[in-house]
């Protein structure tokens, strides 16, 4: 069996050597199957084409952003830090920070979004994500609702609360809604997203949280 592919192997490294193909290339020529002509090759090194040296260049440029961004972030936080004593002068800020630990979207880490239906907690959650970004063009509103609710007063209700316009709040049906009638309505007013793209003020709220959760 092994004399069989004997002039493959060879074909396989005369390609590599002499005509400088990749991997691809040999495989999409010999038609056989990766795991074999890589093990005949891998020990052959080839001088890298134009194309590869490009690509290395732009991966080296992306690890450098990305390292740009994480010391970002990690400057961020250490603000975060420096300036939570002062932040907790206002009591209403821990409850903020404690409101967003329990109820707070934390799956990424370029957003802060705080979705709930109760008003005060929206009302907090929104005064402090306000106040804090540095991106207050980016804020985002948006209304999950049932069948049974009125789209343009859940949008008034919102919009008085938070002291916003109406028109900047999305809307989005319940793909489940059904009618109030029996069964318990516990959304009166809907369901209101706050979502603000800001990667460092994210990185604050992380180390806020880190810090009065060390504290319980």
């Amino acid at each position: 069996m092994a004399q069989r592919y004997d002039h493959l192997r060879a074909k396989a490294i005369e390609l590599r050597t002499k005509h400088q193909m990749t991997l691809d290339d040999i495989i999409e020529r010999l038609a056989l199957p990766r795991a074999t002509v890589y093990y005949w090759i891998k020990d052959i090194p080839i001088p890298r084409t134009e194309r590869q040296i490009q690509n290395s260049g732009q991966k080296l440029g992306t690890a450098a952003m990305q390292a740009k961004y994480a010391a970002r972030r990690e400057a961020a936080y250490q603000q975060g830090i420096e300036e939570l004593p002062m932040l907790l002068q206002d009591v209403t800020f821990r409850d903020f920070v404690v409101l967003y630990m329990a109820e707070g979207s934390k799956r990424e880490r370029n957003t802060v979004a705080f979705v709930n239906s109760d008003v005060r907690m929206v009302k907090l959650a929104h005064r402090w994500i306000h106040e804090l970004t540095t991106n207050k063009e980016g804020l985002d509103y948006g209304i999950q609702y049932h069948a049974d609710h009125d789209e343009a007063e859940l949008k008034n209700f919102w919009a008085e609360v938070l002291g916003i316009s109406p028109d900047v709040i999305k809307t989005m049906r319940k793909s489940n809604s059904g009618k109030l009638a029996g069964r318990q309505w516990r959304s009166e007013h809907g369901l209101l997203t706050v979502r603000v793209g800001d990667t460092y003020f994210r990185s604050r709220l992380e180390a806020w949280m880190d810090i009065i959760k060390s504290q319980w």
